[in-house]
């Protein structure tokens, strides 16, 4: 299922580029203002920021599948196993988080547990009915009508609203970012997660990726070629409606300057929904163009996607001291052109290091570590066996 793979690619790629030009939270502490600069940011924002995250929650359904399928199909069950491997995530997304608050292994580790009671839902149609409802926001839909019945709780500002960029982050030393990512980090982001609905959507999505994973979706893609098509359309034409409509129906929902939060809480549902949709029309026009006339050029994002892990932490850890104070902090000068440019150039580098790597070897650094940790084994393969010196000539 190499379409996956470079589908995962595709997500690490728009992920990345969104933390380019929000210079990995920063962003917020000098905002642009030049005609030019908030262009290309809300370009980006539009195209990719919560759309890539939201592709990668579905990848991890899709993932969580397979592994759980090939383990039964082999009459092992992997329930316990897959408990520890998230465990092991975890850990990962701990450390993570000490050097990038943003950190989300930490988050899609503590949600992969909710998808082990329904793997053994067998009605694809259930799965999707409950995928909905969360998908739909429940949590903001309670507090949208709480607040029309004037709850003083459901009229409050969300607290992450009012959050600030950590002076430290700005202008402090290596060791204190690392202790205020451990004492403030790991509750900010579980509080913006909740807060923001991207739990919500997580577990929708792992759902939805479970569901595909069991049609074949990605593994028997001829079936699926009309089903692709008709997909991208609705996608489009539901993400249209959204874009232009959104401000109008969030006029409709009642609100005052005593219950201000309604309408508030109505434009964050609206926006999850939007970005749902443009996260479906990316991935299906993805798949149809892989699958048509552009497989060759797109299948280079495979490998990226084969060592999702290890790209992800290594993003962070090159480029969160290129623009914190501990570092060059270039937070303060990079404009979001530059910011940007050097991103497509680091993913250029990394996507020429994810092909070199597997010239030499089987699984990503962190991929192995993680594998060999959840089988409690160094014998997990690492290094492709050289090819025999006359075939190499004969080639």
């Amino acid at each position: 299922m190499e379409s996956l793979d470079a589908l995962r690619g595709f997500a690490l790629f728009g992920l990345f580029i969104v933390h380019m030009p929000e210079l990995f939270e920063l962003y917020w502490a000098k905002q642009a203002t030049e005609p030019l600069q908030l262009a290309v940011h809300d370009t980006v924002w539009l195209l990719f920021a919560g759309k890539a995250f939201a592709l990668l929650a579905l990848c991890f359904g899709v993932s969580f599948f397979i592994i759980m399928d090939r383990a039964a199909r082999r009459g092992i069950d992997f329930t316990g196993r897959f408990v520890w491997r998230l465990a092991l995530l975890a850990l990962m997304g701990l450390l993570h988080g000490a050097w990038y608050r943003g950190d989300v292994l930490e988050v899609l580790a503590v949600m992969g547990l909710f998808l082990l009671p329904f793997h053994r839902v067998r009605s694809n149609r259930v799965l999707l009915a409950v995928a909905a409802f969360f998908l739909l926001q429940p949590l903001m839909l309670v507090r949208i009508v709480a607040g029309l019945r004037g709850a003083d709780w459901a009229n409050q500002p969300l607290q992450y609203w009012s959050a600030t960029i950590p002076e430290v982050y700005l202008h402090g030393g290596f060791i204190d970012t690392v202790r205020t990512n451990l004492a403030d980090g790991h509750g900010f982001k579980w509080l913006f997660m909740y807060e923001s609905g991207r739990l919500s959507q997580i577990l929708g999505l792992s759902l939805v990726g479970m569901v595909l994973g069991r049609i074949g979706f990605f593994e028997r893609p001829a079936r699926f070629a009309t089903a692709r098509r008709v997909g991208l359309a609705v996608a489009l034409a539901v993400a249209v409606a959204l874009y232009f409509g959104r401000e109008a129906l969030v006029a409709r929902v009642p609100g005052s300057e005593a219950m201000p939060m309604p309408r508030a809480m109505a434009d964050a549902l609206l926006g999850s929904l939007f970005d749902l949709a443009v996260m479906a029309a990316s991935m299906l026009a993805f798949l149809v163009a892989y699958h048509g006339m552009f497989e060759r050029a797109l299948r280079t994002l495979a490998p990226a996607g084969r060592m999702t892990l290890t790209l992800y932490v290594a993003q962070s850890l090159v480029f969160v001291p290129v623009f914190y104070g501990y570092g060059l902090g270039l937070w303060a000068s990079m404009t979001q052109v530059q910011a940007v440019l050097l991103g497509l150039l680091g993913f250029a580098a990394q996507l020429l290091f994810a092909h070199l790597w597997f010239r030499r070897f089987y699984y990503g650094p962190l991929e192995w570590l993680w594998r060999a940790g959840t089988w409690l084994t160094w014998k997990v393969p690492m290094v492709r066996p050289a090819a025999p010196r006359g075939a190499a000539e004969a080639g």
